[in-house]
């Protein structure tokens, strides 16, 4: 978009599209609890690997168009997943084995964080758009793949007397979702919780190009430093939270995560590369746990007829504020006078 139009806003608005649909995370999951996981995830990695090929007759500006509707397809499809996902683990993984199968799922989201953004940048630059998105078509074609291989016991979906397809059935559905998720007294106050870190991570992170050049008096190009820290924290933090899980409750992990969270923002205030560093990566390290904290128990109190529901919604309540904290973090952070923008994007879900 940047490219085509020279315009920082439809570049933004880019990743505006992608997350916005994690806004209907309650919506999109009742899906996941209408038909089987498996041949859901199937079809849906099948239909974004067709999706991705729209970009190929991106030509001019008055083309951008399919750049925004090819993002929020899939953005939509990212939020059907994780709910398919979270509903085909319960099936999948036992019970006592969920933090650590949620911990080196995080671990790897974070590694291909770390990865992904350079290797698409590096392969947009070198072989042009069009390249760059027949592989991300490709992706997509694999992981189909990857589902057709799992073999599970995966029941049938129960047929109730609301299963119709009428917009009214569908609406008690989703709000048979909200109202479990929102009424268990274990699950609501680690859902907020996980949201509470992604929208606090977002405004800090909304704050990094304020910190390099007016408390580090750095280069804009040391983010990616910083960013590469807090991965490698980030990545140990997975690791670490399936082994905390089984020895601690869920919420203690979660405060645990959020200490080290706010200890690490506090070290990075400080303006001391030393203490940004170990700031960062103790960002890293504590962010994951009340994230995996609140999938894994997700999984252990809903029952399976709702779990594609309730994790969508979930979903929403962990990610939904990042796009805004992003913005307001913009807004209010000091570089937005300096000539810099927070480029990052919000952290991966």
């Amino acid at each position: 978009m940047k490219e085509l139009t020279g315009s920082d806003a439809l570049a933004a608005l880019v990743t505006f599209c992608a997350w916005a649909p994690a806004m209907a995370g309650p919506l999109i999951g009742t899906l996941a609890d209408r038909v089987r996981r498996r041949p859901l995830l199937i079809a849906t990695c099948l239909a974004l690997a067709v999706v991705m090929t729209a970009p190929l007759a991106v030509r001019s500006p008055k083309d951008v168009w399919l750049l925004f509707t090819v993002l929020a397809l899939v953005g939509v499809g990212s939020v059907l997943m994780d709910a398919a996902e979270a509903a085909l683990i319960a099936s999948a993984i036992p019970a006592e084995s969920r933090g650590d199968f949620n911990g080196l799922v995080r671990t790897t989201v974070e590694t291909t964080s770390l990865i992904g953004p350079l290797a698409g940048a590096s392969l947009f630059v070198l072989a042009g758009g069009p390249t760059a998105a027949l592989l991300d078509a490709l992706t997509f074609l694999l992981a189909a793949a990857a589902f057709i291989l799992i073999r599970v016991d995966e029941p049938s979906p129960m047929r109730t007397e609301r299963a119709g397809w009428r917009p009214a059935h569908w609406a008690r559905e989703t709000a048979d979702g909200v109202r479990h998720l929102w009424r268990h007294p274990a699950l609501r106050p680690l859902v907020v919780a996980g949201g509470c870190a992604m929208a606090s991570s977002s405004l800090s992170s909304s704050a990094n190009y304020a910190l390099i050049d007016h408390g580090l008096h750095r280069a804009a190009a040391f983010v990616g430093a910083l960013t590469t820290v807090q991965g490698l924290g980030s990545v140990a933090g997975g690791l670490a939270a399936g082994p905390l899980l089984r020895r601690l409750p869920s919420r203690t992990v979660s405060a645990l995560g959020l200490v080290l969270f706010a200890a690490g923002v506090s070290a990075r205030a400080t303006g001391s590369l030393p203490l940004v560093l170990a700031g960062g990566l103790l960002v890293g390290l504590g962010l994951p746990w009340p994230l995996i904290s609140a999938m894994t128990s997700v999984q252990k109190e809903t029952p399976g007829a709702l779990l594609g529901r309730v994790a969508g919604t979930a979903g929403t309540l962990v990610f939904g504020p990042t796009g805004p904290a992003v913005l307001l973090g913009t807004f209010r952070s000091p570089s937005s006078t300096t000539g810099y923008s927070s480029s990052r994007p919000p952290p991966s879900r």
